[in-house]
């Protein structure tokens, strides 16, 4: 019975996955027939010949639309991830990268290497990223410590302190090298529409590499959400996993920054709603987080190019207006 239930959720989760998919596929500026997607696919698999009604629509589905989908679910799961890996670590659903600058980092970083011309390198943008992203993380805990105040409310104000002030530097930034505004202005809000097919190789092998090792704590990492002592009378050592964990998390989160720019509150909505549903156990939330994350920002997206047509929205905003009231019902009821 309990198989049958596991069986069931697969299933009925993947199927929403595939119709999500389905739709933000078919919907768009210009809208894609159904019959012409089937026949799109069935070419490409070697199924049946392209119909002469769907060359047309080639470019649009294979280089614009579908390397797009594809960056929003795995953008969508490696954001909500990270946020499961920092309210985890803090107990406290109001903590996720956006909400602690590492977001706001990373964009420095991308910031920096637009001004310096290094977005034309290889790997330009996202190594400045990851190591401002790694550099904020430690900058927010060099804080908490400081204070002598290990509480959640410490960090989430050392966070928003640094936050604020790398939004001035990046404004600076901008001041200085107007060239370079229009870039910067794309990276801070976020967006998807630059997605291409090696953006999502690079974070198809990322989120692989740091999912597995996030995967691979997650035991010790359930352990030390009863708290830090109690973990080391288990024998968890819980400051050098947590180290771990945060270095990780905050790396994953500036490569989806370096490719996606700064999109907030995926991180902090999926993993709260999911350990709603499922309770506090990381390693049965793993998958379902995952799942949660992808299909919030695959949506998100496919509202933020769709309900101002021809324009298109930052899916920031659009995760911005989800995230807002939802944070603020967290503070009213959490804190």
């Amino acid at each position: 019975m309990i198989l049958h239930k596991r069986s069931f959720k697969i299933i009925s989760f993947s199927l929403l996955l595939l119709a999500a998919m389905w739709f933000a596929l078919h919907i768009g500026v210009m809208q894609i027939p159904h019959r012409i997607m089937l026949n799109l696919l069935g070419a490409k698999l070697g199924i049946c010949e392209l119909a002469d009604t769907a060359s047309g629509f080639q470019t649009t589905f294979w280089i614009l639309r579908f390397p797009r989908v594809l960056m929003a679910l795995l953008a969508g799961a490696a954001l909500a991830l990270c946020g499961n890996v920092f309210q985890a670590i803090f107990r406290n659903p109001l903590c996720d990268p956006y909400i602690l600058g590492i977001s706001s980092g990373a964009s420095l970083g991308a910031a920096i290497a637009f001004v310096l011309g290094w977005n034309t390198l290889i790997f330009g943008i996202t190594g400045p990223a990851l190591l401002t992203a790694l550099l904020t993380m430690l900058l927010i805990i060099g804080i908490t410590r400081l204070s002598h105040s290990h509480s959640t409310s410490t960090l989430l104000l050392a966070g928003i302190a640094v936050n604020f002030f790398i939004s001035a530097l990046i404004t600076l930034l901008m001041v200085m090298k107007q060239e370079s505004m229009q870039q910067i202005i794309f990276w801070t809000m976020g967006s998807l529409s630059n997605a291409g097919w090696n953006d999502v190789l690079v974070l198809s092998i990322a989120l692989f590499l740091i999912g597995t090792l996030i995967f691979y704590f997650n035991k010790d990492l359930n352990i030390i959400q009863l708290g830090e002592n109690t973990a080391k009378t288990l024998g968890v050592d819980a400051d050098k996993t947590i180290l771990a964990l945060l270095s990780i998390a905050s790396l994953l989160t500036a490569v989806v920054v370096s490719l996606c720019g700064v999109i907030g509150f995926v991180g902090l909505i999926t993993p709260h709603a999911i350990r709603l549903l499922l309770g506090n156990d990381l390693r049965k939330n793993f998958f379902p987080i995952l799942f949660a994350g992808a299909v919030f920002l695959l949506i998100a997206d496919t509202l933020a190019r769709t309900v101002a047509l021809p324009a298109e929205l930052p899916v920031g905003c659009i995760t911005a207006l989800v995230g807002g009231p939802y944070f603020i019902w967290l503070l009213c009821t959490k804190m």
